[in-house]
């Protein structure tokens, strides 16, 4: 734990939270997570449910730093993170780049792609596009996906030419583009980056089709595993490769990324939370805990690894 100077420090810290995306709610409760930790802590925390006024907000109370507990548009995107840059004001997570690839899924394939790192293949799909042609590139199932949102918002699993309409009808009100990519079978994982590290991976499984919203948030049916019960060279490959992936997409101070491994032991990068959930449930917090950090100290190392990023 920090010494009392280490967290007078930190000076006055506003904790970012709410805001207006598809992920209100859970930003809420990452927040209030974060916010109760800091407060134990002793470090002078306050928090604030982000308006169009925040800026302002900002100002006016003479904060040091700010923790971002924001998901989703507007607080994960690197729009927020622009302006505090603009304001000169330390802010947890990635920059402006970081933030903005981790948040666009489809910019994050090809940045992927470009690096030789393995990502499953895809189709942008255009209004009036071919579902036949796409069926036949990618074969089913397929999984429909808008590439801005986050928590599995507008996701569909596609199994047959009829679902296409549908599912991208549903993936085009989130807004932003919306892709199809080829289904993986097999294990879905998580590797939390924490600085320089990805912390043990975690397994998980679901009776669901895939780990949707439902299954991240309301399900009591969803397990997870950690250890993820892998091999150690395993493990520790899938780690590394976790590590390079968020790396190579401008991440930086803390996120995590997802991944699948198939049934031959191909491993295959899905997504990257630039800022993940933070309620004592969720997964960083749960893969800190198997690294022997607990859920207070993994909040500070977060917020020591605020820098401004002018």
């Amino acid at each position: 734990m920090m010494s009392d100077k280490e967290i007078q420090a930190f000076g006055k810290v506003a904790v970012l939270m709410g805001g207006h995306s598809a992920e209100r709610e859970v930003s809420l409760r990452s927040g209030q997570a974060v916010l109760q930790a800091l407060l134990r802590c002793g470090v002078d925390a306050q928090g604030i449910d982000v308006g169009q006024d925040i800026l302002t907000v900002l100002q006016q109370a003479s904060f040091d730093r700010a923790f971002i507990a924001l998901h989703g548009r507007g607080g994960e995107d690197g729009v927020l993170q622009g302006a505090l840059e603009v304001m000169g004001l330390p802010y947890t997570g990635s920059g402006v780049l970081g933030c903005a690839l981790g948040m666009d899924k489809l910019a994050t394939k090809h940045v992927w792609g470009g690096a030789g790192l393995p990502t499953p293949d895809y189709l942008l799909l255009e209004p009036g596009f071919d579902a036949e042609e796409v069926a036949a590139h990618l074969g089913f199932p397929c999984i429909v996906k808008p590439a801005l949102e986050g928590s599995s918002v507008g996701i569909t699993k596609v199994e047959r030419l009829a679902h296409f309409a549908r599912a991208y009808q549903e993936a085009s009100v989130c807004g932003g583009p919306v892709f199809a990519e080829r289904w993986i079978d097999g294990v879905e994982l998580t590797a939390a980056v924490l600085g320089d590290q990805a912390l043990p991976i975690i397994r998980l499984e679901t009776p669901h089709a895939f780990y949707d919203y439902e299954a991240k948030y309301h399900s009591s049916t969803t397990q997870y595993h950690c250890p993820a019960g892998l091999p150690a060279a395993q493990e520790a490959s899938l780690r590394a490769l976790a590590h390079k992936a968020f790396k190579i997409t401008g991440g930086s101070g803390w996120g995590r990324v997802d991944l699948m491994l198939d049934a031959k032991g191909q491993s295959w990068l899905i997504e990257i939370n630039s800022v993940p959930g933070m309620t004592d449930h969720s997964l960083v917090p749960m893969a800190a805990k198997a690294a022997g950090i607990d859920f207070d100290t993994l909040v500070l190392q977060i917020l020591a690894s605020s820098v401004a990023k002018t």
